[in-house]
């Protein structure tokens, strides 16, 4: 008689790895690159819904890749979410470069990071989407072990 393994479900207590990989095919993300699997619980916030309903129904020692659209994935990028800032609140402790992540922090004292788009003798054009809004990415995941809630 085999052992019947748990699927995945709500509240179900899971340790996978998992790899988002942009359609260039180069790795945006790994747990493997540090070798600490990822541990989490179904509903508890940690990945998004649309990454979490591609794992129910999975179970331990499965492997899967799903392809999520941008809308599915990280949202597209919103107008929004670009701020122009003036140059001179930037320091030689914070310097404005083009590709650079800055945290910021805002009224209520959470940190959120900003890539810099671009920096004008007087403007600093900071970009508050998330870094991976508007890609089409591959969740691939490697199901390690599954407990039920």
């Amino acid at each position: 008689m085999s052992e019947q393994k748990v699927l995945i479900g709500p509240g179900s207590h899971v340790v996978l790895h998992f790899s988002i990989k942009l359609e260039d095919g180069s790795a945006a993300d790994s747990t493997k690159v540090h070798g600490k699997p990822a541990r989490l619980t179904i509903g508890d916030g940690n990945l998004t819904k649309n990454f979490e309903d591609c794992l129910l129904g999975l179970k331990a020692g499965d492997n899967e890749e799903f392809t999520l659209e941008p809308e599915d994935a990280f949202g597209k990028p919103l107008p929004e979410n670009i701020y122009h800032i003036e140059r001179v609140r930037f320091s030689g402790d914070t310097p404005a470069e083009v590709g650079a992540i800055i945290s910021f922090s805002q009224p209520n004292g959470r940190e959120i990071p900003g890539i810099i788009r671009e920096v004008t003798p007087d403007v600093v054009t900071v970009d508050f989407n998330h870094p991976l809004a508007g890609q089409r990415v591959t969740f691939a995941v490697e199901v390690l072990s599954v407990e039920a809630p």
